[in-house]
């Protein structure tokens, strides 16, 4: 049986570098709140060793003598953030400001990882890397709803202006940004900065919307 990939669901995942509107489902992930700068953050760091790590040992999960209930083999999905300033929503602008983000780094779940499934990875992650504090990731279902987007294609600092022309498509199609909750700026990363260079990195940028 094909390994599944949900990147296959383009509108969720394959959007144009012209925005478009998307009414996103619920879906399950794993979390950790956080903040300040991404780059120099070791809390940021940790975040994103333990989403990797728990999702690895999930997937692996076939493996731990009793197969989870409607397992699949997939492809573990890429890494996203919900990104906001302190009090603040997010606006585009971050050079200089990092330090100020707050910050949910995720990943989404396939719909079989239950709480037992969690605490079981949990488990299996800690004896791998006890000096990770596992305790900060949670399991959460999201419903984002209804949103605009687009691809942005190149560094994460050269984002203002896809922002822009994102913002400026929500007013001219009649709606109107509203961030609250997890209902903020956010990002799904489809290039690993460690390997791509930063001209060719793709990035999901996502912004909640209301009709006005």
């Amino acid at each position: 049986m094909a390994t599944f990939d949900f990147k296959k669901y383009k509108d969720l995942y394959q959007p144009g570098n012209k925005p478009g509107i998307i009414d996103v489902p619920a879906m399950r992930f794993l979390m950790v709140d956080g903040e300040g700068d991404p780059n120099t953050s070791e809390l940021y760091q940790a975040a994103v060793e333990i989403l990797y790590g728990l999702s690895y040992s999930i997937k692996m999960s076939k493996k731990w003598g009793v197969q989870p209930q409607g397992y699949f083999d997939y492809v573990v999905p890429p890494l996203e953030g919900l990104w906001w300033f302190f009090g603040k929503p997010f606006d585009g602008s971050v050079i200089g400001r990092k330090d100020e983000f707050s910050w949910i780094m995720m990943i989404r779940q396939p719909e079989f990882v239950t709480e037992e499934i969690f605490e079981t990875a949990k488990a299996v992650l800690s004896k791998k890397k006890p000096e990770l504090d596992i305790s900060i990731a949670r399991l959460e279902d999201f419903t984002e709803g209804l949103c605009a987007q687009v691809m942005h294609t190149g560094s994460y600092d050269d984002e203002p202006p896809t922002i822009a022309a994102l913002d400026q498509f929500i007013e001219v199609n009649g709606y109107r940004t509203e961030m609250s909750g997890l209902r903020q700026h956010h990002e799904i990363y489809l290039g690993d900065p460690r390997k791509t260079a930063p001209e060719k990195l793709k990035t999901i940028i996502r912004h909640p919307i209301v009709k006005l």
